[in-house]
């Protein structure tokens, strides 16, 4: 039986809040990191997590137990391409950072409202957007995609931030580089 812990949401100010510098780099993850710096990045702030298939093309980081034991669990999934290091990020709705675009709060927001705010700053920067054939929208400039995650009777923004190596897809949830796991990813 689930308790209500396993959907417990962050406040605001519990979460460690990040910048996402479009194709760059998101807080003090940097795209084309190795697994190793990545892990540098974040000591003392997360924790590493799982890393998955027995390699490094994906691995968690969590959130210590302290200062919120209530949202002890993973906060960001990080994916690795072979030949080009850390490729995606994808941050949890519940207990993950805050991610800002220019300000905007990227992270677990009603998605239809940050849509609309996000469609809004692609038109106002002359940017295009899309949507994945299971209509997460998308910026393929940017390497932002806009994914829901479930937070027990509520659905937040989940959102996955690429590198320039892995934007042209990011949105194609068949043939894209994003793994399918995250693209089943809703709790």
């Amino acid at each position: 039986m689930l308790t209500t812990e396993f959907w417990s949401v962050l406040e605001e100010e519990q979460r460690l809040p990040w910048v996402f510098t479009p194709l760059e780099h998101v807080g003090p993850l940097e795209f084309g990191m190795t697994h190793e710096q990545a892990m540098a990045a974040v000591d003392g702030l997360m924790e590493p997590g799982r890393s998955f298939s027995g390699n490094e093309l994906r691995a968690e980081l969590w959130l210590p137990r302290r200062p919120a034991p209530q949202a002890y669990g993973p906060a960001v999934t990080v994916y690795y391409g072979e030949s080009i290091g850390l490729a995606g990020i994808a941050v949890n709705a519940l207990r993950g950072p805050q991610v800002t675009l220019d300000g905007m709060a990227l992270v677990g927001q009603v998605p239809s409202c940050l849509n609309r705010q996000f469609v809004d700053y692609l038109e106002t920067h002359n940017k295009g957007h899309r949507y994945s054939q299971d209509a997460d929208l998308c910026s393929l400039e940017l390497g932002l995609v806009l994914r829901a995650q479930r937070a027990g009777d509520r659905v937040l923004s989940r959102p996955v931030m690429v590198g320039e190596a892995w934007a042209d897809q990011c949105g194609d949830n068949a043939l894209g580089p994003i793994p399918q796991e995250e693209w089943t990813a809703f709790v």
